[in-house]
């Protein structure tokens, strides 16, 4: 009975799955963190040249 349950394999497919995935999540989460803070100063500078702009009209 015991050596049934050692060599049944049939839960770690699951196990490379969530691995796989927290993976991935950890991944996109470290792309974020590394990402925003460069397009908050792009979208600051941005908002600072428009905001000096001036509209003409007729």
């Amino acid at each position: 009975m015991f050596t049934k349950f050692f060599n049944d394999e049939s839960g770690a497919v699951t196990v490379d799955w969530v691995v796989l995935t927290a993976a991935v999540v950890g991944l996109g989460i470290a792309v974020l963190t590394s990402v925003s803070g460069g397009t908050t100063d792009l979208a600051d500078t941005i908002s600072g040249e428009l905001s000096t702009m001036t509209i003409m009209s007729h």
